[in-house]
C-alpha cells in the first residue's frame, strides 16, 4: 500500500511516466448528406510529467479532441496511445478527466465524491480512506470532508473534482476548460492553485482553454488550434520559469508570447518566429 502520509511523488508511479500520443486524428460527421469535418489530421505528443495547454477559439473542435483522447468519442481516422497502448474506452486509471462543470454528486459528501472512483475499482476501504484524506489535504479541503457540494463555492467544487481525478493516480489528467465558469478573481486563484499542485505532483496534464493568458501561465508548451476544420497550427514552447507568480503575466516575455498566440489565432500563422514583433 502506498504511504499517503508522505509527500506523493508521481515519478514513483510507473503509469505516470506514460507518454500521450495523438496520431493523424480526423473527426467528421454526416450532416444532411454532407460530410462535416470537425478535426483534420491532428498530431501531438505530451511527454511524462509535462503540463501542456491546447488553446483555440470557441467551436474549433478542441473539446471534441479532448473527448477523443479521453475515449468518450471515437475518431473517424487516426489513433490515440497512452504509454504505447491504444485508447479504446472511457477514462479510467490511465486518464483522469476534469470538466468545466463540477460533475459532483450532490447527495454525496466531499469525501464520498473523491472516493467514488476508488469504490468502483474496489480499492480496499482502508486505502480509500488514506487516498481521500491525502488528496483532500493536497487541494486544501481536508476540513470540508463531510460537507456537501451545495455548501461549497465554485472554486472549492472544482478542487474536489480535481482531487477525485488525482485519487485514481491517472497517467494523464485531462482538463476541459475547468475554470471557465468561475469569476475572474477565483479563476486566477485556481490557476495559481493548479500550477502549485502540478509543481508538487508533476502529474502529466493536458488542458484545453480559450483563455490565452491562462494557457501561457500554466503550461510548458502551447498548441494553437485553428477552426473549421480544427487543425494544429502552431506549437509554442513556454520558456518561463517553472515556478510562476501571477505578476509574470505582466512581464515582457509573457506579453511577447501572448502576442504570438493571438496572431496565430487571428490569421492562421503556422510558423513561430520568436524574433517576429
Amino acid at each position: 500500500m502506498r504511504e499517503y502520509s508522505a509527500k506523493l511523488d508521481y515519478s514513483e508511479i510507473p503509469s505516470c511516466n506514460a507518454k500521450l500520443e495523438v496520431q493523424n486524428v480526423f473527426k467528421y460527421y454526416s450532416v444532411q448528406g454532407r460530410e462535416l469535418i470537425v478535426l483534420e489530421d491532428i498530431n501531438l505528443q505530451i511527454y511524462p510529467r509535462e503540463f501542456v495547454c491546447l488553446v483555440g477559439s470557441s467551436g474549433c473542435g478542441k473539446s471534441t479532441l479532448l473527448n477523443i483522447i479521453a475515449g468518450l468519442v471515437s475518431p473517424s481516422v487516426g489513433r490515440v496511445h497512452v504509454d504505447g497502448q491504444p485508447v479504446t474506452g472511457r477514462p479510467g486509471s490511465d486518464r483522469g478527466m476534469v470538466f468545466q462543470g463540477y460533475t459532483l454528486y450532490p447527495w454525496l459528501t466531499v469525501a464520498q465524491n473523491v472516493a467514488f472512483g476508488l469504490q468502483l475499482r474496489k480499492i480496499p476501504k482502508a486505502e480509500q480512506r488514506e487516498r481521500v484524506d491525502y488528496f483532500l489535504d493536497v487541494v486544501g479541503l481536508y476540513h470540508f470532508a463531510d460537507a456537501y457540494p451545495k455548501q461549497l463555492s465554485g472554486g472549492m467544487k472544482q478542487r474536489v473534482a480535481i482531487a477525485r481525478a488525482l485519487a485514481n493516480e491517472p497517467a494523464v489528467l485531462l482538463m476541459d476548460e475547468p475554470f471557465g465558469a468561475l469569476d475572474a478573481q477565483t479563476k486566477e486563484q485556481m490557476q495559481q492553485f493548479l500550477l502549485e499542485l502540478w509543481e508538487q505532483t508533476h502529474v502529466t496534464i493536458l488542458m484545453i482553454t480559450h483563455d490565452v493568458e491562462e494557457a501561457i501561465y500554466l503550461s510548458q508548451r502551447v498548441y494553437v488550434m485553428s477552426s473549421r476544420p480544427g487543425r494544429i497550427d502552431l506549437e509554442i514552447p513556454i520558456s518561463l520559469a517553472e515556478h510562476r507568480a501571477l505578476d509574470i503575466k505582466l512581464s515582457p516575455e509573457f506579453v511577447n508570447i501572448k502576442r504570438k498566440v493571438i496572431h496565430a489565432l487571428r490569421d492562421g500563422t503556422n510558423v513561430f518566429n520568436p524574433n517576429k514583433p
